[in-house]
C-alpha cells in the first residue's frame, strides 16, 4: 500500500462512486447536502485549486482509500466559509489563539482493507507532508472509533463539540 500525493480526477470520480459504505455514512449522520456518488462543489475545489489537496491510498494499482485536506484557521473552514461560534470557541480552547492550520477535510479507506494498520502509516505519513510542506499544525473532526485511538496514541490534544457529536483533535508538528 502506498499514498500518492495527488490523482486524476476522472480516476478519483470513478472510484468514488464505488463507495456505498460511505455514502451510508453520511445518510447516517444527516448529510442532507450530498448527492451520493458525487465528489461534492467545495472538495471539487479543493482538488483543482491545489491537486495535492487529494491524497490516494493505492495497493494493486486501484484506490483503497483517499484523503482531501485544506488549509483553515480558527475563524473561517476556507476562505470566505466563517466557522459558526460553538467551533470557533471549541478551537480556542483546544488550540488556544487564533490560528492557522491544515484541516483534515476527509479521510475514508474501504472497508474491505480496514484493521491493517493503513490508518496508522497515513497520518505518520500525513504528518511528515505537512511539516516538509511548511505547515505545523493539525485539526482532525471525526466521530470513528479507529481514528479516535490513533489520534488518542499520537499525541493529538483532543476536545468534543457536542453539538455535532464530534471529536476534535489538534496536533502541533512543532511539539513533535
Amino acid at each position: 500500500m502506498k499514498f500518492i500525493v495527488g490523482c486524476n480526477l476522472e480516476e478519483f470520480e470513478k472510484y468514488y462512486k464505488t463507495l456505498d459504505d460511505l455514502h451510508n455514512y453520511f445518510k447516517t449522520i444527516g448529510l442532507t447536502d450530498v448527492t451520493f456518488g458525487e465528489i461534492g462543489d467545495i472538495e471539487k475545489l479543493l482538488i483543482k485549486s491545489d491537486p495535492s489537496h487529494l491524497i490516494v491510498w493505492k495497493q494493486n494499482n486501484e484506490i483503497i482509500g483517499h484523503t482531501i485536506w485544506h488549509e483553515s484557521n480558527t475563524d473561517e473552514h476556507r476562505k470566505g466559509a466563517p466557522r459558526d461560534k460553538k467551533d470557533k470557541q471549541m478551537l480556542r480552547r483546544l488550540i488556544g489563539t487564533k490560528k492557522d492550520f491544515i484541516e483534515l477535510h476527509e479521510i475514508w479507506l474501504k472497508t474491505k482493507h480496514r484493521g491493517n494498520g493503513h490508518g496508522k502509516k497515513f497520518f505518520q505519513f500525513f504528518e511528515n507532508f505537512i511539516k516538509k510542506r511548511g505547515y505545523n499544525s493539525i485539526i482532525y473532526y471525526t466521530d470513528n472509533p479507529t481514528a479516535i485511538a490513533i489520534c488518542r496514541k499520537r499525541g493529538y490534544r483532543e476536545d468534543f463539540l457536542k453539538t455535532e457529536n464530534w471529536h476534535v483533535f489538534y496536533l502541533n508538528l512543532n511539539a513533535k
